[in-house]
């Protein structure tokens, strides 16, 4: 499109990811009057969660990738750039082309940034030397490449110490590699699998975290909790953590024959500079209510997805959940009417355990598990391991990308056939 200096839209939607696009969605089939504009520079659209699938051999590229264009809902304006600042007392977003683009009403949802460079060597050796990480496309085809060619030694997988998204995305490769080891190159014995997390746990909500553990128990996976990677040393192959005690913080050297990376995250950076973010808060995140997701202090704001700051998992099945909330308090707003839907912090997060197998965890606000099918979800099952590879990807292009509701009783229907 031909850009001039300025612009007027009535909603501006930052992020043309899945929470960009299913709430312009959604919107658009309330009211097809509405004056949308998407904010987003790629060209590509991507399924995130299929890129776990792709690192262990299952999925190719192609198949998490699609054209975004198709999915820029009739009556809403694509805005091919960059943002470089949002200036909400002003009602102004900002792109690098130099657009200043004046909204109404504003969503923002322009997903995660990747820290690589908060870890001492990790943008140097990344993607080659026994580095990778399925948090890159490029990357998560190197992660299979090592997979199928490796030959016995430490492979460690990292979690950082701060928020991320896909929670459970670190361990499911470890569990995908230690199975290809154990059943398919027969390199388990020579192997040493270590997960190293920085957090406390081995899972946020206890109901999983118990048959987690058991798992890691019984396949000999080395868990190390409070293990943070600071430093990757490419020329001898070494990763260095900061270890948490009781006594303080101690350095920790392991070497790896193979080591996948989790990158801390954060929003990004436009966000940590905007008025928008929580007050103080390294993430950068959006400050909004956890309930309505308006923000704190621009009530013509909303946001959803990774940057905001809903305390929970960032994943596209609580952007499922999360977009309806948005779009019905952004319509009542508009009204003069008060943002009262609540989104419950629902969560999915399918914990992949093997080539054949998967824990499908789902949780609210509470920590509770808020089981969709008919069986116990703390579990492994075969038929959620068919849901994770075949049904939620089919659903992602074909519902959510639409805007169109899919709710726990088609799934569980789908599981009785």
């Amino acid at each position: 499109m031909s850009k001039t200096t300025n612009i007027n839209h009535q909603i501006v939607i930052v992020g043309g990811g899945a929470a960009g696009i299913s709430t312009a969605a959604q919107l658009l089939k309330k009211d097809k009057s509405l004056d949308i504009a998407i904010v987003e520079p790629s060209e590509k659209h991507y399924y995130q969660p299929g890129w776990t699938l792709v690192g262990g051999g299952v999925f190719t590229p192609e198949q998490t990738t699609r054209e975004e264009k198709y999915f820029i809902p009739e009556g809403a304006s694509w805005i091919k750039d960059y943002v470089s600042n949002i200036d909400p007392d002003n009602n102004t977003v900002t792109t690098e082309d130099g657009l200043e683009i004046k909204y109404n009403y504003l969503v923002v949802c322009p997903g995660i940034q990747l820290d690589w460079h908060l870890i001492k060597g990790l943008p140097e050796a990344l993607g080659k030397g026994g580095v990778t990480s399925n948090y890159s496309l490029k990357t998560a085809t190197y992660t299979w490449e090592l997979i199928q060619n490796f030959q016995g030694g430490n492979a460690i997988f990292t979690y950082p110490g701060t928020p991320i998204k896909c929670a459970g995305a670190p361990q499911k490769i470890m569990y995908l590699a230690e199975d290809y080891f154990r059943n398919k190159s027969g390199v388990r014995n020579e192997t040493n699998v270590i997960y190293c997390n920085a957090g406390g746990s081995i899972f946020g909500v206890p109901a999983y975290a118990e048959s987690l553990n058991e798992i890691v128990a019984d396949r000999g996976i080395d868990a190390k909790h409070k293990h943070n990677l600071k430093e990757i040393k490419a020329d001898t192959k070494e990763a260095i953590f900061d270890v948490t005690t009781e006594d303080g913080v101690q350095e920790l050297t392991l070497k790896y024959e193979m080591i996948h990376v989790t990158p801390p995250m954060s929003a990004p950076d436009f966000l940590k500079n905007s008025p928008l973010a929580v007050p103080d808060s390294p993430g950068g995140w959006v400050d909004v209510d956890k309930y309505t997701a308006q923000h704190k202090r621009y009530a013509n704001v909303f946001s959803l997805g990774d940057a905001s700051s809903l305390p929970t998992s960032k994943t596209a099945a609580a952007i499922r959940k999360e977009a309806p909330v948005v779009v019905e308090n952004l319509l009542k707003v508009m009204k003069s009417q008060q943002a009262n839907a609540k989104y419950d912090g629902y969560a999915c997060c399918p914990l992949v355990t093997g080539y054949d197998k998967t824990i499908m965890a789902e949780f609210d606000y509470g920590k509770k598990p808020t089981p969709s099918f008919p069986i116990d979800q703390t579990k492994e099952h075969w038929s959620m391991w068919f849901v994770k590879k075949h049904v939620l990807p089919w659903l992602y292009w074909n519902r959510m990308l639409q805007g169109e509701p899919f709710e726990a009783e088609k799934l569980r229907a789908l599981h009785s056939k």
